[in-house]
């Protein structure tokens, strides 16, 4: 079964340049990990809920803040472990510095018998769209990409 997630890509303009909000996963895994491991706040949902639901959802359990606006749907992209990620650009701004996260419980090390509880993302920060491209997890720079183009690129 396909694994699936729902996303939200929150921009803001600051003299006429793109800023989109991106999250860090917290966790020992990416504590010394920068490029390539940060993402747009999301999470997985299953056939039962709707996805912008979702999205809306997982925004707010990962920073501790709701989002609210027009949501304009992006193209469904497939991350590199073929987990597929739907996800909505929407304008708005909010305080990355007091971003709190929700906590999951890990097995750490793996098969230690040991368990730790960590938070879903342990930072949040404002790029610009070029950064933001090289930050973030491979296959979401496309989300990026599209948004840029429907931002600046209309005919």
């Amino acid at each position: 079964m396909v694994r699936k997630s729902a996303g939200i890509l929150l921009y803001r303009l600051v003299d006429h340049q793109l800023e989109v909000f991106l999250v860090h996963p917290g966790g020992p895994y990416f504590v010394n990990k920068d490029v390539g491991v940060w993402s747009i706040p999301k999470g997985e949902f299953d056939e039962h809920e709707d996805a912008l639901t979702a999205a809306k959802r997982e925004f707010e359990e990962e920073t501790g803040q709701p989002v609210q606006g027009t949501f304009t749907p992006l193209q469904t992209i497939k991350q590199k472990g073929g987990k597929l990620v739907q996800a909505w650009a929407v304008k708005g701004d909010i305080d990355h510095k007091v971003a709190v996260s929700n906590t999951f419980k890990m097995e750490y090390p793996y098969k230690s018998g040991k368990w730790i509880t960590v938070p879903e993302i342990d930072k949040a920060a404002w790029f610009t769209a070029e950064e933001a491209k090289e930050k973030i997890i491979g296959a979401q720079a496309a989300l990026i990409e599209e948004l840029t183009e429907l931002l600046f690129n209309q005919s």
